[in-house]
């Protein structure tokens, strides 16, 4: 993006749209930074839902402009003393607290730089104990987009908090185990297993005790058929052809899923 091109702060909350909450950032964003472009990526986080939060925002950072600032607020523990990050990553800027909700996405790239924020000057004046979103990371991610630097939010850290599902572990006999960590709008189980793992020979998929046919599209499931394929977000994707694998399934977020190596005798499918 052209330095000469209006800042973006996309917004990620779990705020909802039927109060004001979600215009409150965004007029101390515009106070703050009037020049900035204001981008929703959703306020319908399931309230509290931290590992939601971290899986949209790895989702969708990669699809904006370099320079970009992420203002991320699902914010459980709001007033107490959690710390609040700042974090330049991947061409893009972060603002959240340190609960999990930017780990997915810091974890993506492998250079990184993270503050806590403690510098006062920026915050707004009076502080809520019940709304850090607006009095303390708003201003924050309008100082981001102004373009000034990272290093005047407060001290570097080295560990931030990472999301809390189980990561990807290797099993015996080449098997890799993953979890469910998201279900869409359309019911698809979307998992943490990098996609690139279906592209070996022979792969297959278990859930639920049950095999899973791994096919390239949606529309290559029969119909009722549960299937496995390589989602767009980069992660491998459990659905339902016209249907809803979370439903069919009763699934839940954080069981197992499983990828296998076909043995050498068997046969294709």
């Amino acid at each position: 993006m052209p330095r000469s091109q209006p800042p973006i702060i996309a917004l990620l909350t779990d705020f909802g749209t039927a109060d004001w909450y979600v215009a409150c950032l965004k007029g101390v964003l515009l106070s703050r930074c009037p020049q900035a472009r204001l981008v929703d990526i959703t306020h319908d986080v399931p309230p509290q839902d931290v590992v939601a939060g971290a899986v949209i925002l790895a989702s969708a950072m990669s699809w904006f402009p370099p320079r970009t600032v992420f203002l991320c607020v699902v914010d459980p523990g709001v007033g107490t003393a959690r710390p609040l990050l700042a974090a330049q990553a991947g061409g893009y800027r972060f603002v959240g607290p340190d609960n999990g909700v930017l780990a997915l996405a810091l974890d993506r790239v492998s250079t990184r730089r993270v503050v806590r924020l403690t510098n006062r000057r920026i915050w707004l004046p009076a502080l809520s104990h019940t709304f850090h979103g607006r009095d303390i990371m708003a201003p924050v991610a309008a100082h981001l987009a102004a373009g000034r630097p990272l290093v005047r939010l407060g001290p570097p850290v080295s560990r931030y908090q990472p999301l809390a599902i189980a990561p990807v572990r290797a099993r015996p006999s080449g098997r890799l185990a993953g979890r469910v960590i998201y279900i869409d709008r359309f019911g698809n189980l979307i998992t943490n297993v990098p996609a690139q793992t279906l592209a070996g020979p022979g792969r297959r998929v278990r859930y639920q005790r049950r095999d899973v046919r791994v096919v390239q599209t949606y529309a290559d499931g029969r119909p009722g058929e549960l299937i496995a394929l390589a989602g767009s977000s980069g992660w491998v994707e459990l659905a339902v052809r016209n249907g809803s694998a979370a439903a069919r399934c009763r699934a839940r977020r954080g069981e197992q899923v499983e990828m296998r190596s076909a043995p050498s005798t068997g046969t294709a499918r």
